[in-house]
């Protein structure tokens, strides 16, 4: 029990430090705060509700571990390196996909609430 009372509070002090100096990170915390009651008026299902918001958090998840690794290539050097470049590059692709994975997914929802047929 006591693992996961320390990963919890781990886990607080990253939401707290990103929360408060990480730009993209507020700005899907806000995004997700909007989706909650969006996705309730686009979903026409709980499972489309649910994947709704599943999009979002997994954009923020795919945001939190590109900030990670960021922070860990910026303890190592910030010196330019060129496997810190691609790991960060890396990092930042994953977000983009991440980022056009959620769009499709809202897409997909807000066509089939539009046309009334699902897709």
């Amino acid at each position: 029990m006591q693992r996961l009372i320390s990963a919890f509070r781990n886990s607080v002090r990253a939401f707290r430090r990103l929360i408060r100096h990480e730009t993209a990170f507020q700005q899907e915390m806000m995004l997700l705060a909007l989706a909650i009651p969006l996705a309730w008026f686009v979903a026409t299902s709980w499972r489309g509700y649910a994947l709704l918001l599943g999009a979002v958090l997994l954009l923020i998840m795919v945001e939190v571990l590109n900030t990670g690794i960021e922070a860990a290539c910026d303890a190592v050097s910030r010196e330019f390196n060129i496997d810190i470049q691609l790991a960060k590059d890396c990092g930042s692709l994953a977000v983009l996909i991440s980022i056009v994975l959620a769009s499709g997914v809202w897409g997909i929802a807000i066509i089939e609430r539009l046309g009334g047929v699902p897709l």
